[in-house]
């Protein structure tokens, strides 16, 4: 029987880029939610990997986007967040958190079928996740009210199309490690 992970995208997060401003209302509204799902996955004993971009910073490890994160002006969006000694951890450089990165591996090792993607950016970062996902033959669930989004036009789109041309399940994160 094959594993569910909570896959936290790109929460650890300076918010010094050119859609910042029209994230950050979303992202907060969404903090708390990705809060309790960390919670309950925890204590579920269900792997929680953190995929986060890079920023451009070649040489950073995770420890230090954490620690740039949390010096930032928008350290409260991250401080609940913050990853656990039993998290893991991968950088990516691009929108899929599959895209060039280990993970494909690593979820391969822990015997994971099932991932839940939470996080930012819904139209973006989770979308082209959830396609490389699924061409990965693992199954998607995307809690709605743990997503952050820029657009929300685009975001309803893009978890339609999750939904539809995926088979993700669409749904609250209420109904996760209930």
């Amino acid at each position: 029987m094959s594993k569910t992970a909570l896959v936290v995208i790109d929460m650890i997060n300076t918010y010094d880029h050119k859609d910042a401003d029209q994230l950050i209302p979303s992202a907060a509204s969404v903090v708390p939610v990705v809060t309790g799902l960390l919670r309950r996955a925890r204590a579920a004993e269900a792997p929680v990997i953190y995929v986060n971009d890079n920023f451009g910073e070649w040489r950073s490890h995770h420890g230090e986007l954490l620690d740039k994160a949390l010096a930032g002006p928008h350290a409260d969006l991250v401080e609940p967040l913050r990853p656990d000694d039993a998290s893991l951890f991968v950088v990516k450089a691009r929108h899929s958190i599959f895209f060039e990165t280990p993970l494909t591996y690593l979820v391969q090792q822990l015997g994971i079928g099932e991932l839940v993607l939470c996080g930012q950016v819904t139209e973006q970062c989770v979308l082209y996740s959830a396609l490389d996902a699924h061409i990965r033959h693992l199954d998607v669930v995307v809690p709605r009210d743990a997503v952050a989004h820029i657009h929300q036009d685009l975001a309803d789109a893009a978890l339609r199309m999750m939904e539809r041309n995926m088979g993700a399940r669409v749904c609250d994160s209420r109904e996760l490690w209930a």
